[in-house]
């Protein structure tokens, strides 16, 4: 085949597309470790993979609030006035769940008298009641008069008006508490749906203790429990104490 001018020319051209640098002045053939790095095909991995990392992100935050709202705490509502005027309607409370687990050795991990507690319904566990515990497993409890006595001693309520106080009607008899039972009554004490009415509250039944309100905006903030003291039973004159039974001895509750 002749060499024409037309093919040399053809034959030079060739020759420098194939030395053309692909990088500016830097060629792959300058050296072979060079990575060459897809731009686009890199960045849509990098946005896939950052995807699923938010993905999992998400999914954790999304099992810790499960987690804490199952074990830790949870938010009520409360509805009616049996609990006037420590809370009102529609107000809105979190409750810690830890005291179900009845940790002993820990202040906010059981319960004591004052305490404000959301629990089952005994009668119908598909309702939820909030109320006050005023007695305690294996106490006796007794209203007459305007009052409550604990194991026959004056039981002080500084959260109770004088007012609802009179409007709490007698008990009749003292009212044994059984173990792991609790008696719960309402602040609102003349319109209270409570254990005068249907009896005490089983401690399983219990499922939380109010410690926060965040609604109403008014109200916002820690709630404070009842602090309650118990006065001494009054002595019967007429019955001779024995030398073998000193009697007992009440004591002041701790602050709830």
């Amino acid at each position: 085949m002749p060499v024409t001018p037309h093919r040399i020319f053809r034959i030079m051209l060739n020759l420098k597309k194939k030395d053309k640098c692909e990088f500016g002045d830097i060629s792959v053939k300058d050296d072979t470790n060079i990575d060459i790095h897809r731009v686009k095909k890199a960045a849509k991995q990098g946005l896939w993979t950052e995807s699923l990392r938010l993905f999992r992100d998400i999914i954790l935050i999304v099992a810790v609030f499960i987690l804490f709202g199952v074990f830790v705490a949870q938010p009520v509502v409360v509805e009616g006035t049996s609990m006037i005027p420590q809370l009102e309607n529609g107000e809105r409370l979190i409750v810690n769940k830890l005291v179900y687990y009845n940790f002993k050795n820990v202040g906010w991990g059981h319960l004591k008298r004052g305490d404000i507690v959301v629990f089952w319904y005994p009668d119908d566990p598909d309702k939820s009641f909030v109320k006050r515990i005023v007695g305690l497993p294996e106490e006796t409890v007794e209203i007459r008069d305007g009052k409550v006595f604990i194991d026959g001693g004056e039981l002080t309520e500084p959260y109770i008006t004088k007012a609802d106080l009179e409007k709490m009607t007698d008990s009749g008899s003292p009212i044994t508490v059984k173990k792991h039972h609790f008696f719960v009554m309402g602040d609102n004490r003349g319109n209270s749906s409570d254990s005068r009415e249907w009896g005490l509250v089983p401690e399983k039944y219990i499922y939380g203790k109010a410690f926060f309100r965040y609604w109403r905006p008014s109200k916002f903030g820690f709630l404070k429990n009842g602090e309650t003291y118990v006065q001494e039973a009054e002595e019967n004159p007429d019955i001779p104490e024995s030398e073998d039974d000193p009697g007992e001895d009440f004591r002041a509750d701790e602050e709830g």
